[in-house]
């Protein structure tokens, strides 16, 4: 029986961040930084139990690395700052693992820190997160009295030795009327709690209490109390809590024991496409890392079947067949050779030069084409419209746009081969890294989440590619639309050879009032008759060309309805022409029409004290922020708003500045908005070198 829960926090884990030693922040970055970048798995056993362990970031720029590390798990554990409960990335990583349908547990951490508050953290996750959660624990002091939690359940109290450091150290005793009348008193209401809670929720257990337990709680066995508790968090209808301090290890082993108890085994999670694959090996690749000795390293997660070295396997995604050439287990940057893999686990596989993120691997193309059948089989009896054997792909991650970039440029033109190699391998690791390269300058541009992002991956170039780069100012990505209904004629007459090229084009581009990143496009009746497959991929491809730059400032266009009126095709006219014609006619009716540009507007949450709140509030105003409240944290005011990704750029120095280091910021991108007449000339101005 394997658990494979996932922790979106460094600190978790047997050694403390706070030292810049955690076992999986094994980059010089999250070492020097405190914080966690890339993903890591940690594979280990726990009293008998396999635990395939990832430990992932919880910055904003960096989370396409949860998406892709969600997309494979079984189980999850949420890790709160007991000192203010639910924060910004909390939402957003909570709102991933629901998208994925992921069972959750939720530890409150840093109960040893000034401020800590149980019963807070418990309140922000009811009220932010919506969930139900169910109290499994309580502690026993908070802050600098912290020295252990009572399991509610067993009704045992677990203290951790003052001395020591590694939390090995702990007694774990009954709760007696004697020694602890009030503890036992306070705990017993709370277990009463727990089983009308739980019986809410499980109509197994309601009938279990109801009949045997009904005059007495305390006579219902903690094990009893422990499936029901497993089956409410394999439905997802509440969310155990645990808590403690993972800074001296107080409270991980009970965490531990509820991993392997609470959340679901491989076998207990249902995945449709299995059954099409009868046991044949069926993986996710959903991580690429660049080991310089090794090549690339792909981690696996293994649905179905299992792997051994020297296997070749097949590629569903690039239609390719590769040959793995070592099988590794995962430690952090510590790998173990392994002879043979199974079902539930994750892998590390040496040898694999085509297989990027989200690939879908499986033994072999007649095996592939085997479960096609059997998923076209499953459709036709259920009659669905779409092609059940899409669904063999396992649905890789949504790879987010960028909203910062920048100019990378190597220290000399001889370096450049150098710096294309580094990024290509930097982008197979991090696919919401993007490279292009600017047709008019033909500079190199470097597109990135945010700032941090862009720095670590500028850092990296120097110290694992001994590069010295040099980057230019960071830009917003803006976008650009239209306001009304523009309609446009092109001809294109070319004589190549002795072939004649002749495209007419009559188009209509209109506004959409929902946001859409592609163009919508739509044809006349008396067009769409008669285009041939070839003709409308060759129309399609040149208005997602034209879409790529705006007439404003060269940025894409969004939110943008096409309508094809005529067409008229030569005989013998290459796909190549329709193309460029239908390209140039769009770009020709976009320069006719009333344009907009459209500017990221990110959401703002300040976590600030009181002293400070009027300067921040005043600095926020002149940065053309929206506040939509400020609430109260304990002594701490939390201002929620909304602010241009443009004035925020460098915003860190400054609220350290204003306030003397002691707020924090989270931003998310919120969505693209229109800019006002009045700062849309101002940027126009600024980009063409007026101002």
């Amino acid at each position: 029986m394997i658990s494979s829960p996932f922790i979106p926090s460094s600190i978790l884990l047997l050694l403390n961040v706070d030292d810049g030693d955690t076992v999986t922040d094994f980059m010089a970055q999250e070492r020097e930084r405190g914080i966690t970048i890339q993903s890591a798995a940690v594979t280990f056993d726990w009293k008998g139990y396999r635990i395939n362990l990832i430990d992932t970031p919880g910055h904003v720029d960096f989370t396409l690395e949860v998406e892709r590390c969600l997309r494979v798990l079984d189980g999850a554990v949420a890790v709160f700052d007991a000192s203010a409960g639910v924060e910004a990335q909390t939402l957003t990583v909570w709102r991933q693992a629901d998208k994925h349908k992921i069972p959750r547990i939720c530890f409150l951490n840093k109960m040893d820190k000034i401020g800590a508050s149980f019963n807070y953290a418990v309140e922000s996750i009811r009220e932010k997160l919506k969930a139900k959660p169910l109290l499994l624990q309580l502690p026993i002091g908070e802050g600098k009295t912290f020295k252990g939690v009572v399991d509610v359940v067993s009704k045992e109290k677990l203290l951790w030795n003052p001395n020591s450091d590694d939390g090995k150290d702990f007694e774990r005793k009954p709760l007696l009327e004697m020694s602890d009348p009030e503890l036992l008193k306070e705990i017993t209401e709370a277990r009463n709690a727990l089983i009308e809670q739980v019986a809410d929720l499980d109509d197994e257990f309601a009938d279990l209490v109801l009949g045997e337990f009904s005059e007495n709680f305390d006579l219902l066995p903690a094990e009893k109390l422990q499936t029901a508790v497993h089956r409410v968090t394999l439905a997802q209808t509440a969310v155990p809590v645990l808590c403690g301090s993972a800074l001296k290890n107080k409270g991980v082993q009970p965490l531990l024991d509820a991993i392997t108890m609470y959340l679901p085994s491989p076998e207990e999670r249902n995945y449709e496409f299995l059954q099409w694959y009868k046991g044949d090996l069926c993986a996710l690749a959903f991580k690429v890392l660049h080991d310089k000795q090794r090549g690339p390293l792909v981690f696996m997660r293994i649905y179905s079947g299992m792997i051994k070295p020297q296997l070749a396997i097949h590629n569903i995604n690039g239609n390719c067949t590769e040959r793995i050439s070592r099988l590794l287990l995962p430690f952090a940057d510590q790998h173990v050779e392994i002879p043979s893999l199974t079902a539930g686990n994750i892998a590390l596989t040496v040898g694999l030069k085509h297989t990027a993120t989200g690939d879908t691997i499986v033994s072999s193309k007649s095996s592939a084409l085997a479960a096609c059948r059997r998923a076209e089989r499953e459709g036709e009896k259920k009659h669905r419209q779409n092609s059940e054997a899409e669904r063999l792909l396992l649905a890789g991650v949504e790879i987010p746009e960028p909203v910062f970039f920048c100019t990378i440029e190597p220290p000399s033109m001889a370096k450049q081969p150098d710096l294309d190699h580094a990024l290509k391998c930097l982008q197979r690791e991090d696919p919401s890294l993007k490279v292009k390269l600017d047709p008019d300058s033909g500079q190199t541009i470097l597109c990135g989440m945010g700032e941090l992002h862009i720095e670590i991956i500028h850092d990296r170039i120097k110290r694992e590619y001994g590069l010295e780069t040099y980057l230019g100012p960071l830009q917003v990505a803006y976008r650009e639309t239209i306001l009304n209904s523009v309609r446009a004629t092109d001809t294109l007459d070319r004589t190549l050879g002795d072939r004649r090229h002749l495209v007419t084009v009559e188009l209509e581009a209109k506004s959409l009032e929902t946001s859409s990143l592609l163009p919508v496009i739509e044809y006349a009746a008396s067009v769409a008759e008669d285009l041939s497959q070839a003709s409308r991929e060759a129309i399609e491809n040149g208005l997602h060309s034209a879409c790529l730059q705006g007439p404003l400032l060269g940025f894409p266009i969004q939110d943008v309805a096409i309508t094809l009126h005529s067409l008229v095709i030569h005989p013998g006219t290459s796909t190549t022409m329709i193309s460029a014609c239908v390209s140039r006619c769009l770009q020709k009716a976009l320069k006719k029409a009333d344009k907009q540009i459209l500017e990221p507007l990110m959401n703002l949450e300040v976590t600030v004290t009181r002293d400070y709140l009027s300067p921040v509030l005043a600095d926020l105003a002149q940065r053309r922020g929206n506040i939509q409240e400020i609430q109260t944290r304990q002594d701490n005011k939390i201002i929620i708003g909304f602010v241009p990704l443009a004035e925020i750029m460098g915003y860190s120095t400054v609220l350290r500045t204003l306030t003397s280091g002691s707020a924090t910021f989270a931003l998310e991108l919120s969505n693209y908005q229109a800019m006002n007449p009045q700062d849309q000339s101002t940027l126009l101005s600024q980009r063409s070198g007026l101002s």
